[in-house]
């Protein structure tokens, strides 16, 4: 049996998580799709949707969606619902878990991985995070929260946009951007979007054969530009300009949450690679939100593919280095206060 695609939605308190679910609960788009509700006794969703039955925790939607309130823990919930599926009583092709509005993501994603009866019958495909462009700023600001949940999101979904100014839409991206640069941006109107901007992103398969967006790298490159002064010496640097430090005030919000990039082209021994991220991973791993790239290993004629969420990381060998292609290994970590310079110098420390 095909794994079961899986979408973690979340965002902070009021951001237009249930408005997004009453749409997508609503619209005739083909899914059967149970939605895995873990408010914990909060009427989140429209009581004509939601049926608080304590027998039941299942009912399947006039469109064949289904929706489930969790009661219990999320694993329990997952397996009933697999149980169910092949008893025949339920019919579905895709789960929506949507996530309390003060949760961190993390575990929750952390199940797709460490539990291998819920492994073996779902795929996590993306983490996708509703901000309020309305309230994000101050919320951001008060709330780590909010800061991990755009952190680990694979897909940002942009609400109440028409009630700010493009100028603050506009800095407000620019934020998001900088503190994730992997994941798009998109608006959205009272829950208004389309099914394939949810569904199927294939965003978080953590042995997946992905490319890295060649552009995910430009807003910490921008960064990184703007923070260095003509004093500045990056002549046949390989990386970006962690080692030199900067004092200067910058107009920007400063999060806890945030991502830095490396980039090299000389080749990873993978003995001493293996060993560092080990390292990093026992250290900091609580901390690594997200991280992903694209490595180039000496000797190798493949790529080889890395990613991971706290301290569950994987590898996987992708596709060949074309002949004229620039080889160069990629990287961005996502987390909270990592020590930027100590990631830096010692994955230098890894190259031949």
């Amino acid at each position: 049996m095909a794994l079961i695609p899986t979408t973690i939605l979340t965002g902070f308190l009021g951001a237009g998580k249930t408005t997004l679910i009453n749409r997508i609960l609503h619209e005739s788009h083909g899914h059967k799709i149970a939605v895995i509700e873990n408010e914990f006794g909060q009427e989140n969703i429209d009581n004509e949707i939601l049926v608080q039955d304590s027998n039941e925790q299942i009912i399947e939607m006039n469109n064949g969606c289904i929706c489930c309130t969790v009661r219990g823990d999320l694993i329990v919930a997952l397996s009933k619902l697999i149980q169910q599926k092949n008893d025949g009583k339920l019919d579905f092709d895709r789960v929506i878990i949507e996530t309390t509005g003060l949760a961190n993501p993390g575990p929750v994603a952390q199940t797709f991985f460490v539990d291998e009866e819920v492994g073996a019958y779902y795929m996590l495909d993306a983490v996708v995070t509703v901000v309020d462009a309305r309230h994000a700023m101050q919320t951001l600001d008060e709330h780590e929260e909010a800061q991990r949940q755009v952190g680990f999101a694979d897909k940002i979904l942009l609400s109440k946009t028409d009630l700010v100014d493009a100028a603050q839409v506009d800095v407000l991206r620019q934020r998001l951007t900088r503190m994730n640069p992997r994941a798009t941006i998109t608006a959205v109107d009272f829950g208004q979007i389309a099914i394939s901007e949810v569904l199927d992103l294939k965003g978080f398969n953590l042995n997946a054969k992905l490319e890295l967006d060649p552009d995910f790298l430009l807003a910490e490159e921008t960064q990184e530009q703007e923070e260095c002064t003509e004093d500045c010496k990056h002549e046949g640097h390989d990386h970006t300009h962690a080692d030199h430090q900067h004092n200067h005030h910058h107009a920007h919000h400063s999060d806890d949450i945030a991502a830095f990039v490396f980039k090299s082209k000389r080749p990873f021994n993978t003995a001493k690679l293996d060993e560092f991220l080990g390292g990093l991973v026992q250290v900091f791993g609580p901390r690594m939100l997200r991280y992903k790239g694209v490595l180039l290993m000496e000797g190798a004629d493949r790529k080889v593919i890395f990613q991971g969420v706290h301290q569950i990381m994987g590898t996987d060998v992708g596709a060949k280095w074309v002949e004229d292609e620039l080889r160069e290994s990629k990287m961005v970590f996502i987390g909270k206060n990592l020590p930027k310079d100590v990631f830096i110098q010692g994955l230098n420390l890894c190259l031949v």
